[in-house]
């Protein structure tokens, strides 16, 4: 199959990319191998994205793009990629093989991991990395943040409304989330901030029963009777197929310039997966708008 534009990636980044390739009248198709929205199917109330001044749940805002990017014309297809031969311009996935004249990669990130034994087998029983998909299974309970970011203070605040009590424990003596929303959870009862620990050990055998944390500057520790725990200390680009295909860092970040164009002249890339400073559902926007613009104007200049 042919296709002018694959995007691999239906978050917003890429979502928005189809925006603009469709209503270029390019037969745009969309790879996206879980679900369409990217991180934002996993936040709660977006309130900082212009438009909404009531704020937006983030898979609705998810859904409405998605709609968007059908009405003009989009395809979007579940499948996993599994190689990209730039020699041919051909993508392959688990289900087929599609030539393409220019791609956009916004395969977005995903959670980092604490790194701590157990941790995958209590993935699920206890270990989160979604509030809003797992925190109504901890209504009465105490559970824990780690993390003193955006997202971590967002998904504490979302707790509260199941949670008995919601820890957020962070490495330092304050938070690096936005002070409306330090003033926010500061505020609400529920919250209790442990300043100065570290997660270092993970206890039960079925599901989880607790954990044991470190304080930085003392090295004691402490075990904290909790039944979840929710993990928000960063992201790792989703890009390990992409390495010896485009350049990257040595983070996995790919390399892309102000037109969000790779090394390889006809790839270009939008959103977390590229190397930028700033991380927002507006600047993976930003992003995929200048791919898909960049984008174009190369087909135009290839045709001439």
């Amino acid at each position: 199959m042919e296709k002018d534009v694959i995007i691999i990636g239906g978050g917003p980044a890429g979502l928005t990319a189809a925006i603009y390739c469709s209503r270029a009248m390019l037969s745009t198709l969309v790879l996206e191998e879980q679900s369409v929205g990217g991180q934002m199917v996993f936040t709660t109330d977006v309130e900082n994205y212009p438009g909404f001044p009531e704020g937006i749940m983030g898979p609705e805002l998810g859904s409405l793009m998605e709609k968007q990017a059908k009405r003009f014309g989009t395809e979007i297809s579940y499948e996993s990629i599994k190689n990209i031969d730039t020699t041919n311009k051909k993508v392959v996935t688990d289900r087929n093989e599609y030539i393409c004249k220019v791609l956009i990669l916004a395969t977005g990130a995903s959670p980092m991991k604490l790194g701590l034994e157990k941790e995958n087998e209590l993935t699920g029983k206890g270990i989160s990395y979604c509030a809003t998909c797992d925190g109504a299974f901890f209504r009465g309970q105490d559970v824990a943040v780690v993390g003193g970011g955006n997202t971590a203070i967002e998904e504490a605040i979302f707790l509260t409304n199941f949670a008995k009590t919601v820890y957020i424990i962070h490495r330092r003596d304050k938070f690096r989330a936005e002070k409306y929303l330090q003033e926010k959870a500061l505020r609400n009862e529920k919250i209790k901030p442990i300043w100065n620990k570290i997660v270092t050990k993970l206890h039960g055998d079925e599901f989880l029963t607790g954990i044991t944390i470190r304080d930085v500057l003392t090295t004691e520790e402490q075990v904290l009777d909790i039944s979840g725990l929710f993990i928000f200390v960063g992201y790792k680009p989703r890009t390990d197929l992409l390495k010896g295909i485009v350049e990257v860092d040595e983070n996995g970040y790919i390399l892309a310039n102000e037109f969000r164009q790779t090394s390889v002249n006809w790839i270009f890339a939008a959103g977390d997966c590229v190397k930028k400073p700033y991380k927002q559902i507006a600047t993976a926007v930003g992003d995929g708008c200048t791919a898909a613009i960049s984008s174009i104007a190369y087909l135009e200049m290839a045709q001439k």
